[in-house]
């Protein structure tokens, strides 16, 4: 697996993300994670600031270590990993403001755009479910 906990610097890394804007919301994002979570950040391969982390194995036998929650300040958008395909997601994220999802991701291209209360009841319930899915050693 590519996507490793690393020694990177994570105030560095978001200093020298090129828009003012996306590094603004990446520092207020990182700050919010780390209240949720209680966790500090790390740097998660080249581009991932993840908080936490717990180890998964698949019924394929695939297995490995990741972050309970997580984003990337990329140049298009931002990318949070703080989605779990909870019942009460949708509802959430009808509040939330102007977004797309993938799989487990949320993109958002300024928080601006976004109710904070709102993305930040989706990250506390993204980590209640993932303690339940996986708890915490």
């Amino acid at each position: 697996m590519k996507t490793k906990p690393t020694p990177a610097d994570v105030a560095a890394f978001i200093d020298a993300v090129e828009n003012p804007v996306r590094r603004v919301d990446a520092q207020t994002v990182c700050a919010m994670l780390e209240r949720v979570t209680g966790e500090s950040p790390r740097m998660w391969g080249a581009s991932i600031i993840g908080f936490g982390s717990y180890h998964y194995r698949y019924d394929s036998g695939h297995e490995g270590d990741m972050c309970r929650l997580g984003f990337s300040p990329r140049k298009a958008q931002l990318v949070l990993y703080v989605l779990s395909d909870t019942p009460e997601e949708a509802e959430k994220l009808a509040r939330l403001g102007k977004h797309k999802t993938g799989k487990s991701c949320l993109y958002i291209n300024k928080l601006a755009d976004v109710d904070m209360a709102v993305l930040e009841e989706i990250a506390r319930d993204a980590l209640a479910d993932m303690n339940t899915r996986y708890p915490p050693a």
